[in-house]
């Protein structure tokens, strides 16, 4: 049953950054299922595995981390992984920006090589390809990277640390540039993945890291970003150091809108790499400063802050239940398996949520079971209300979505508070 399956959990006790004694609790979501393990419509009936589900601050080092630690290969590789970077247009623009960017700021050309670790689809390296610039992928979840394969991204179905990167290395193997999105958060030994990217970068190669900033997560109460294949959950602050123990260097910081508010780090060697540091990492030290993520004040009131935004939304639930009004949701994404289950929220509540990955699709979601839908449906049923889990997103749903208000329909957002917003 693919509802109860065996799993390997560790409980950690000690930063997996700096290893200080883990003593300060940040947001306890209680216990959840494993966010992106989807379940048949045929295995609705069956009882899930449920997971404590708790991040803490370590007060040496400031980085946010679980407590729990499931293991990487029974999270990305031992079942089909349901996440495809491709089904989200903004994401493919800002792939293609970056790409360009890169190529231009670093004179990438056909004697270049770009490695990017859990390259997913294949839908970032795909931009360097048809540059003619070399590419090589780094991917866990084989059913993911069978679409780069298709469609002749090089890609290797592994997970990355220092011995993949040594054993590329021996094989001729060294990167100008490397790319890492949204991956760091969801390694549990972080010191190995870091230390495969000074193995594998030239002496004057770049790699950028693209991680949800710390620091929006904490302001924006984004609590449902927090699920058990995000290990960590950063800020220059803490990477810094993280960085600094293998000989790597920030020496420029991009902020981003992406994910609710991202940062991207340039990193070179600390030496030879001939690269000055740019006046914007000093600036986003600052600013973190300013805003406490260095002092465990800032980060004790948090869990009110939830139960908060738990509270409001159950009511809306409430009040629009007594009126008789219909409820749906929008975008299948892992932060929406923390948020129903957090709130929980049941197939009752939520009649369906739709979601445009075919992979998606015909599935139910992890935890409550609800199903999961083509995105046509809600222009079949017609609901009154549409819960976007997806929030990040809400600019590129709110055009998808824009014939609804034909109906009268309202789009509901509850991160970090209940909000109706209009279709456009």
């Amino acid at each position: 049953m693919p509802g109860q399956y065996t799993t390997t959990v560790e409980t950690l006790i000690e930063c997996r950054s700096c290893g200080f004694p883990l003593a300060h609790e940040f947001a306890d979501l209680g216990h959840s299922p494993l966010a992106n393990r989807f379940v048949p419509a045929s295995d609705r009936e069956d009882p899930e595995n449920r997971h404590k589900l708790c991040a803490k601050v370590c007060g040496n080092c400031f980085l946010v981390q679980l407590d729990t630690v499931i293991s990487a290969a029974e999270l990305f590789s031992d079942y089909d992984y349901a996440y495809y970077s491709s089904y989200s247009t903004t994401w493919l623009e800002h792939a293609r920006r970056y790409a360009e960017q890169v190529n231009e700021r670093f004179g990438l050309g056909p004697d270049s090589l770009v490695i990017e670790v859990a390259s997913n689809d294949g839908y970032l390296l795909r931009n360097f390809v048809a540059k003619g610039v070399p590419v090589l992928g780094v991917e866990p979840a084989a059913n993911v990277a069978e679409g780069a394969i298709k469609a002749g991204i090089q890609t290797d179905v592994e997970f990355f640390g220092e011995s993949y990167a040594k054993q590329k290395l021996a094989a001729g193997f060294s990167a100008d540039v490397m790319v890492a999105n949204n991956v760091l958060a969801h390694v549990p030994n972080i010191h190995d993945f870091v230390e495969g990217f000074k193995t594998l970068l030239k002496p004057t190669g770049v790699a950028t890291f693209e991680f949800q900033h710390l620091l929006n997560i904490v302001k924006l109460v984004q609590f449902d970003t927090i699920y058990h294949e995000h290990y960590s959950y950063l800020s220059l602050l803490s990477i810094e150091q993280i960085f600094a123990r293998h000989g790597l260097r920030v020496f420029d910081v991009q902020e981003l809108s992406t994910h609710g508010g991202s940062l991207r780090v340039f990193v070179s060697h600390e030496t030879g790499s001939g690269l000055a540091e740019d006046a914007s990492v000093a600036a986003v030290r600052a600013k973190e400063l300013e805003a406490g993520l260095a002092d465990l004040n800032t980060y004790s009131g948090f869990q009110t802050k939830i139960e908060i935004i738990k509270s409001d939304f159950r009511a809306f639930l409430a009040q629009a239940q007594r009126e008789g009004k219909s409820i749906v949701g929008y975008g299948a994404a892992a932060k929406g398996t923390t948020f129903l289950n957090f709130c929980d929220v049941s197939a009752s509540d939520l009649e369906y949520v739709a979601d445009r990955s075919a992979a998606k699709q015909t599935l139910l979601l992890p935890g409550n079971h609800i199903p999961v839908v083509p995105p046509e449906q809600i222009f079949e049923t017609k609901p009154d209300y549409i819960l976007v889990l997806a929030w990040n997103l809400i600019d590129e749903i709110r055009a998808q979505l824009s014939g609804v208000g034909d109906w009268g329909a309202k789009l509901v957002v509850a991160v970090p508070k209940m909000e109706l917003i209009a279709p456009q």
